[in-house]
């Protein structure tokens, strides 16, 4: 049984959870596919990778939570595989399955202790096995979330001077 504070601590990683995505897709507003791939600074970053990057490790954080398998692997090719970017992936394509999936996460964990220890795939920087509570996950997932939107925003922000601010400041009636 879900007690009232338990409730009230989904409600707001949720919350937060559901801002950080909204301030990760602002910087794909009026956006075309060829600013997508457009690379802006010294790193390898495209918004259309981030997007794509930013999809799989909420899903894929998320599959470790739904099925808590003590012997998992992090997939290294899986997760390298998230930052390619094929000629068939769109900016609408991997924004509709972000949209996916975070209907997923939310549907998943109102339904979930948070305290639930769940148990995490072992990887190269992490051999030995370690258990994290949904809670613990849930806040990686949004530290994960906030990182990139502030990678998305200074990518956005050098191919056309687009900004997260101005554009949440227009969004509240501001004029500049």
């Amino acid at each position: 049984m879900t007690t009232g504070s338990s409730s009230t601590a989904k409600s707001d990683i949720l919350e937060l959870l559901a801002e950080q995505r909204r301030t990760f897709l602002i910087a794909y507003r009026g956006l075309d596919e060829a600013g997508a791939r457009s690379r802006t600074t010294a790193s390898e970053l495209t918004l259309i990778a981030l997007l794509k990057h930013v999809s799989f490790t909420e899903g894929n954080w998320i599959r470790t939570i739904r099925e808590s398998d003590e012997n998992a692997q992090f997939d290294m090719a899986e997760g390298m595989a998230s930052w390619a970017v094929g000629d068939d992936d769109t900016v609408a394509a991997l924004t509709a399955a972000y949209a996916t999936i975070a209907q997923q996460t939310d549907a998943l964990v109102a339904g979930l202790d948070l305290d639930t220890p769940v148990p995490l795939p072992t990887a190269p920087w992490a051999p030995e096995r370690e258990w994290w509570s949904v809670r613990k996950i849930l806040m990686h997932v949004l530290r994960e979330t906030a990182q990139h939107a502030g990678h998305a925003d200074i990518i956005r922000e050098s191919l056309d001077g687009a900004n997260t601010t101005m554009q949440m400041g227009a969004d509240a009636g501001m004029e500049f």
